[in-house]
């Protein structure tokens, strides 16, 4: 008996191999603390196998994975000789715990030791280059790979794609790239990101195209990047073309392509198709949401970036950044103060005050619905204040009539060595032009280039002819749009008949409509106020051959709409709207208004009227303005302390401007009217903007 247990016990070896192999399986497990380890490192210099290879190699990447490349430096500093593949496990290591600066030490290292590198180490310390952007340590390890004999190799060749095309040497990596005799889809990945980061995004598709026509099967990555080009393009016609692709072959389920595919319609501008993908998806992420809901805001739909808002909170899906910036955003466009606010208390208001992207987002909603003050404490408590964060507290001063005020924050951003940039002084420009001060926006306009070494942009010198129109100085606007450097756009030439439209100027406005029909054909609003001008003139036959043309052409006019918040819902009201639950009570109190405004002297500007009608006629239509039946639901619906606070999507007319002022001194109601020009804030039978609008 004592001789078969004798011949059945383990010996040193075997018992050694055992614990050798308890250790790989740890290994092999995962471990995320530094104590485990340590323990492990323990164990093997006890058992004396702190010296083999591979359970050495194991430890280093146990470590590294677990987020410790400093703990798995001090192992492989410990080991007397290391050889290559302890070496690319560190190095590989360092570049994923982005330590560049180490990983080319490390690999220098390595050649003084008299190792020579591989095809696994290559890739990677050619990664650390290209991330550093260190094109000379780049071009040394290029000499190595020849050396080496590699230069046939598709992984260490697309490494130096890479290298070459970060560095801005994109001729040298497309050089490198025409000779490979194999090519993979890693490759062609490498070289349409190239062409993309330097900007050259129809010759990035044009690529992916070529490596269609060899059969080569993109993966999701490379979809990923072509269709970003495509978003930063606009070009709608190869998104769809890509997106078909993707159907057929059948890869529409991967959740990154369609949160591509989402970002490319909204930037496109295509919400319908953008919808139709998010409502396919399987799988919603955040980040698909987010996308859905960021498209929305941008391309005017803020009710349904809201709607959808909601949606996702029903998922129980948490919002982040990007979800909040759009949503935000969305408020800021309907003037959904109370809104804004609820969404905001989603995330803690440290994140805000730390996160400039959202404290940025905060702030813009706070001015776009009217309340300066709170925009004004979340910019104060801002952790850091980048630029964008100091453009978008001058540009909320500027929207809601504190033009001093933005003038001494823009002297004050400057003192404290801010250096503005184009987005500055849009604002500050704005500022000039919501204040009527012709003089100082001059100033500011000529300061970009005398003193701040600024181009100024097309927007730029828009800014500057609104300032000039609004004031009457009709000649030099529209001298100024002939010297301008680049062709004017819309958007200038528009300005030139804003100002027009304020000075009757009839003759000038027919010139400028000229142009503005070539740029934007379709746009309804153009005529519109042409045909303002008409009537205001009593041009009737005129302004009825405008509007025979725009329904032969079947140019529709924008239809004006008003919005206003009650109990953080938003309800819409149009020109005699009457679908609204409590249409009679607003009607039955618009009525009450009427007779008292009358009893002050007002009389309704009948003026505005587009069409020749009788007075009579004239004076009902005008009553029932879009943002007149918002105020009066606003003030039948909120308590007499409540601040009115509407949006109009058009701009807001002469004669609402007149007895909204009169509203509010009828009911001693403060009442905030943002529309697509400005802001106008009516307290006590005063507006802020001074009738300058």
């Amino acid at each position: 008996m004592a001789a078969i247990l004798t011949q059945h016990a383990p010996t040193p070896q075997l018992l050694l191999l055992t614990q050798a192999s308890e250790l790989t399986s740890l290994l092999l497990q995962g471990c995320h603390s530094i104590k485990h380890l340590k323990l492990i490192h323990a164990r093997l210099i006890r058992i004396a196998l702190s010296d083999d290879p591979y359970l050495l190699n194991s430890l280093l990447r146990s470590a590294l994975a677990s987020g410790h490349p400093a703990h798995a430096r001090l192992i492989f500093a410990s080991i007397p000789h290391p050889n290559v593949v302890l070496f690319n496990t560190m190095i590989r290591g360092l570049v994923s715990a982005d330590l560049m600066p180490d990983t080319i030490r490390l690999y220098s290292d390595m050649r003084l030791t008299g190792l020579l590198p591989n095809k696994f180490t290559f890739p990677f310390v050619l990664k650390a280059c290209a991330r550093l952007l260190d094109l000379g340590m780049g071009r040394r390890i290029h000499t190595h790979v020849l050396k080496s004999g590699l230069e046939l190799d598709v992984f260490v060749n697309t490494s130096l794609v890479c290298l070459y095309a970060k560095c801005g040497r994109l001729a040298d990596g497309r050089f490198l790239f025409d000779e490979m005799p194999v090519r993979n889809v890693v490759s062609w990945t490498a070289i349409i990101t190239g062409y993309m980061d330097n900007g050259r995004l129809e010759e990035a598709l044009e690529l992916f195209r070529k490596s269609l026509a060899m059969d080569l099967r993109p993966d999701s990555f490379t979809l990923v990047r072509v269709l970003t080009a495509c978003s930063q393009l606009g070009d709608l016609r190869t998104g769809e073309w890509i997106h078909q692709y993707i159907e057929e072959k059948g890869m529409h389920k991967n959740v990154f392509v369609d949160t591509s595919l989402i970002d490319m319609y909204t930037k496109c501008g295509s919400m319908e198709s953008a919808r139709r993908v998010f409502d396919s998806m399987a799988e919603k992420d955040v980040v698909s949401w987010s996308a859905m809901i960021g498209g929305y805001s941008s391309n005017g739909l803020p009710q349904e970036a809201l709607k959808l808002f909601f949606q996702m909170q029903s998922a129980h899906v948490r919002p982040d950044c990007y979800t909040m910036v759009g949503v935000l955003s969305a408020c800021a466009r309907l003037g959904a103060l109370e809104l804004g606010q609820q969404a905001s208390h989603l995330m803690d208001m440290n994140e805000f005050l730390s996160n400039p992207v959202l404290g940025t987002a905060l702030i813009d909603m706070y001015a776009k619905c009217g309340s300066v003050t709170k925009a004004w404490a979340i910019f104060e408590g801002m952790n850091e204040r980048d630029l964008i964060v100091w453009n978008a507290m001058i540009s909320g001063l500027a929207m809601t009539g504190h033009g001093k005020v933005s003038f001494g924050l823009f002297s004050q951003m400057v003192k404290l060595g801010f250096r503005p940039d184009g987005n500055t002084f849009i604002g500050i420009l704005c500022s000039c032009t919501h204040t009527g001060l012709v003089e100082d926006g001059r100033r500011y306009f000529y300061s970009m280039t005398q003193v701040y070494d600024l181009t100024p942009r097309i927007e730029h010198y828009g800014c500057l002819i609104d300032l000039l129109g609004r004031a009457g100085m009709l000649g030099e606007a529209r001298q100024l749009i002939k010297d301008m450097p680049m062709e004017a756009n819309a958007v200038v030439w528009g300005a030139l008949l804003g100002g027009c439209k304020i000075h009757r100027d009839a003759h000038l406005a027919e010139e400028v409509l000229k142009q503005l029909i070539k740029l934007e054909p379709h746009n309804s609003g153009n005529y519109v106020l042409l045909s303002n001008i008409y009537s205001a003139s009593g041009r009737w036959d005129d302004a009825a051959r405008l509007r025979r043309h725009m329904v032969v052409k079947g140019i529709q006019k924008v239809p004006g709409c008003t919005w206003v918040e009650l109990n953080g819902i938003v309800h819409e009201f149009r020109v005699g709207d009457k679908s609204h639950p409590l249409s009679e009570k607003i009607y039955t109190k618009l009525d009450e208004l009427g007779k008292q405004l009358k009893a002050l002297g007002y009389m309704p500007t009948t003026e505005v009227v587009l069409f020749d009608i009788e007075e009579e006629e004239k004076e009902y239509s005008l009553g029932y303005h879009s943002e007149k039946l918002a105020i009066a639901f606003g003030l039948i619906s909120l308590g007499p302390e409540d601040t009115i606070r509407v949006v109009k999507n058009l701009r807001v007319c002469n004669d609402c401007h007149v007895a909204i002022k009169l509203i509010s001194k009828v009911t001693g109601r403060e009442i905030i009217v943002r529309d697509n020009n400005r802001f106008h804030c009516f307290k006590e039978g005063f507006c802020s903007c001074n009738d300058y609008w």
